[in-house]
């Protein structure tokens, strides 16, 4: 069972509220002059990272998205975002309705940061925290118009890891605010790529279980409102525990990723093939 706090109450909540084993998701996007900005890509990750979670304990997840009414080159632009920071597509989308029949049952509404939400709807309710620049430092706006070309840009310009983003965002507990900046993205990009090569170092030695003391934990933290900084954190400290074989830290990382989804066995192999 997943537990995770109602921003309405300040309360847990169990979720699925009912003994059942499948988890309904609702992300709702705005319908507002502001657009859709990295603040509702970040409700859209939330929900991402909590239908793994859900996955990963043992549970189905059915993930529901309301958009407001897009052209069709938003929506394509919406899509390839959310494939550029490994959200997985939404197993349903419709147009802008909260107590419609598509997100009425939901067990979980997730909201970006300022959306007003009808208490009428029930489930938990979840506001993600706010995304902005630093104050001074050019970036990427609350809430930019409409995912224009230059939304993923203006944080992943051309040639660098998207996924940057998406470790950058993970970093922080779903409620508190993240600011984006030129170093804080820079710092998420060294650690994915020297995780990925530790990956790729330790995946040429023999497989070793997880150690038990790292998974007890990992289900803990992620069962206790989304504890998702604290795998992070769980990742750093095996990486450089020596009483932890290698093959014991790539399955730890491989399995953990299915959680954080960001592509840390992507150069395994790949050492061995420049080298022939």
């Amino acid at each position: 069972m997943l537990r995770i706090v109602d921003t309405r109450t300040g309360r847990f909540v169990e979720i699925p509220s009912v003994r059942r084993h499948l988890l309904s998701i609702c992300v709702h996007l705005p319908v507002s002059e502001g657009g859709i900005g990295m603040v509702d890509l970040r409700a859209l990750l939330v929900g991402d990272v909590l239908a793994r979670t859900a996955e990963l304990h043992g549970l189905q997840s059915r993930t529901s998205l309301t958009t407001p009414d897009l052209p069709h080159e938003q929506a394509g632009a919406l899509d390839r975002a959310m494939s550029a920071v490994g959200i997985h597509p939404p197993a349903t989308v419709g147009a802008h309705h909260l107590t419609g029949s598509l997100c009425a049952a939901a067990d979980v509404h997730l909201f970006a940061y300022g959306t007003a939400a009808q208490d009428a709807v029930g489930g938990v309710h979840i506001e993600v925290g706010q995304v902005g620049p630093a104050s001074g430092e050019k970036g990427v706006p609350d809430r930019a118009p409409l995912l224009s070309p230059g939304l993923l840009d203006a944080v992943a310009p051309e040639g660098t890891d998207p996924l940057a983003v998406r470790m950058l965002m993970l970093g922080h507990a779903h409620r508190t605010p993240v600011t984006v900046t030129s170093t804080a993205l820079e710092e998420a990009r060294r650690t994915l790529g020297h995780w990925r090569q530790l990956v790729a170092d330790w995946a040429q030695e023999p497989s070793r279980p997880i150690p038990d003391d790292v998974l007890r934990h990992a289900h803990a933290v992620l069962a206790d409102d989304l504890g998702v900084p604290a795998v992070l954190d769980t990742l750093a400290t095996v990486a450089t525990r020596a009483d932890v074989p290698a093959g014991a830290k790539f399955e730890t990382f491989a399995f953990l990723d299915r959680v954080l989804g960001l592509d840390l066995a992507r150069e395994v192999g790949h050492q061995h093939r420049a080298a022939t």
